[in-house]
């Protein structure tokens, strides 16, 4: 299970992130910009890579996954480009510092294929683990309220207040208990040290199941503490994770009702017994078996949007001095689009569809699921893209051309949508149609003049300039083009038949004939339909069927 982990941030809690990575065998390298903390780590350490500048670690082709362990003013920025190097993240909580952030994390994860991890330690806990089984099998009876006090005297930030430092922690471990997001919040705090950063928050969440919670959390308290209460019909629990010994412990109180009034009948705490292991190396270990199996993590990039979600309702509610705030469950954004790129008000972009650098989609405009968009694309009002259409870099899709399903345009080719096009006269209401059948593919720098149709599967070569419509299966080659052959779904040319009128790809084995009516057709496949996945992955390079 040995992988090479980089750790990034090695200071208050990032020390610990590199000593459990080094028990585990798995630690390659450290990142900081303190040199002491470097150098220390490094005696300590044998055998490691170490790093100033976090741009030159993710250069390291033996660097598999960043472990984030920096202030959380940063974790957006470096997680998104740990991400983009092509890196497996585990970011400490918060995931971010606004829900848009990590809403764009959790997309770019899912499209690079990416193992996302939020450090909520106390899901990782053995007693927040028992907790959890306690309630599932029924033993505490119904939940009435939970309360959680996190106390300390500092450690005392500038970049984050109380409410993001503390409260994750215990939100991660409600949420967790619970299964339910509440759907309002209400926060209390104060301001003491500075009147910027708030010192002392309470804040109350209210659940759909009548479950109530409050969460006290303090950096301006004259020791530590750290206890989560669960109040339920059967017993009650204490969490204790401060106590050295024992950090759970059951009550098995009675309340009887003589008279109509309830009389309780105290019982001594009972210790429940835990597994004896440090949740930081459960945590870690985690990880790590999620960067071989490829499963998502229990605490994954998900579970951080919810908790960030509730933070911010929070934040507002400290804002309005304890006004309570609406929690609308929201459903995650199902499509990429890259910050630089501007999407007007009312286009529909179907679900898995990857929209990049400095792109525009324009107003009306449709583009179904699985599609990529390339850096400068334009799409202009009212175009439909279908399903899986893949646009290259600095190409323009302008009203007037529909791309079906599958197709591909390559880098700067060029559509047009008036033949005769003159700077003084306004043709808008006469834009020429262009349609692109499924699964055609359009070379680099190739122009289509518009009014024309491209057949299903037609390739137009690189530079090729179209001026009539294109049969299906055409190879299109030149100005202006010409067909020079014929080519399968997989991109390679076809062989005219020698005797039984079968031509067949030399990559799928997919067998092909030509029609009464002079166009090609797949007879082992329904052309409108998408390539079976065993299809569906390329296995021979054209270079090596052309030689």
């Amino acid at each position: 299970m040995k992988k090479n982990i980089a750790v990034v941030g090695c200071g208050y809690w990032g020390k610990n992130l590199v000593r459990n990575f080094y028990e585990l065998k798995s630690l390659h390298a450290i990142c900081d910009i303190d040199g002491d903390r470097l150098k220390s780590s490094q005696e300590k350490y044998r055998n490691l890579t170490i790093y100033n500048k976090f741009q030159t670690l993710l250069k390291d082709p033996n660097a598999e996954a960043i472990v984030i362990s920096t202030p959380a003013v940063t974790h957006y920025k470096f997680a998104k480009e740990a991400l983009l190097a092509d890196k497996d993240v585990f970011v400490e909580k918060p995931i971010a510092l606004n829900y848009e952030d990590g809403e764009e994390l959790v997309l770019l994860a899912k499209e690079k294929n990416k193992i996302l991890m939020v450090g909520h330690l106390l899901e990782y806990h053995p007693a927040v683990i028992k907790l959890k089984e306690l309630i599932n099998n029924g033993e505490l009876g119904k939940i009435k309220y939970i309360y959680s006090n996190r106390l300390n005297l500092g450690k005392f930030r500038t970049e984050e207040n109380i409410l993001w430092s503390f409260a994750p922690h215990d939100i991660s471990i409600i949420l967790y208990l619970l299964n339910e997001m509440p759907h309002e919040v209400a926060a209390h705090g104060g301001n003491y040290l500075n009147p910027e950063v708030t010192d002392v928050t309470i804040t109350t969440l209210d659940f759909p199941s009548g479950v109530k919670a409050h969460i006290f959390v303090s950096w301006l308290h004259p020791y530590k503490e750290q206890k989560l209460i669960i109040i339920a019909d059967k017993k009650m629990i204490l969490f204790d994770d401060v106590n050295p010994t024992d950090k759970l412990f059951i009550y098995n109180h009675k309340i009887d009702w003589i008279d109509r009034l309830p009389v309780p009948h105290p019982e001594k705490a009972q210790p429940i017994e835990i597994e004896k292991k440090e949740p930081l190396k459960s945590e870690c270990e985690h990880f790590l078996e999620c960067l071989v199996s490829r499963k998502s993590p229990r605490t994954d990039a998900q579970s951080g949007l919810k908790v960030l979600q509730i933070l911010e309702a929070c934040q507002e509610s400290l804002k309005a001095n304890g006004k309570v705030s609406k929690i609308v469950q929201k459903a995650p954004k199902k499509y990429f689009v890259h910050e630089s790129s501007y999407i007007d008000e009312n286009v529909e972009i179907g679900e898995g569809t990857r929209t990049w650098h400095f792109s525009h989609i324009q107003s009306g405009a449709r583009i179904g699921k699985n599609c990529v968009l390339g850096q400068n694309v334009n799409i202009a009002n009212n175009v439909i893209i279908g399903n899986n259409v893949k646009i290259q870099n600095n190409v323009s899709v302008y009203e007037g051309v529909s791309v079906e399903d599958d197709v591909f345009l390559g880098p700067s080719c060029v559509l047009t949508n008036v033949t005769n096009p003159r700077s003084q006269v306004v043709r808008k209401n006469l834009y020429e149609k262009t349609l692109i059948r499924r699964g055609a593919t359009v070379g680099a720098n190739a122009t289509i003049v518009c009014g024309v149709t491209l057949g299903r599967y037609c390739f137009i070569a690189a530079g090729a300039v179209i001026t009539k419509d294109v049969p299906d299966y055409a190879l299109m080659v030149g100005n202006p083009a010409r067909q020079k052959g014929k080519m399968s779904r997989h991109g390679h040319a076809l062989k005219d038949p020698e005797d039984v009128g079968i031509m067949i790809c030399p990559e799928s084995g997919l067998r092909y004939r030509q029609r009464n009516d002079g166009l090609l057709e797949c007879i082992d496949l329904i052309e409108d339909e998408p390539l079976p996945e065993n299809l569906s992955v390329g296995k021979i390079a054209y270079r090596d069927v052309k030689k």
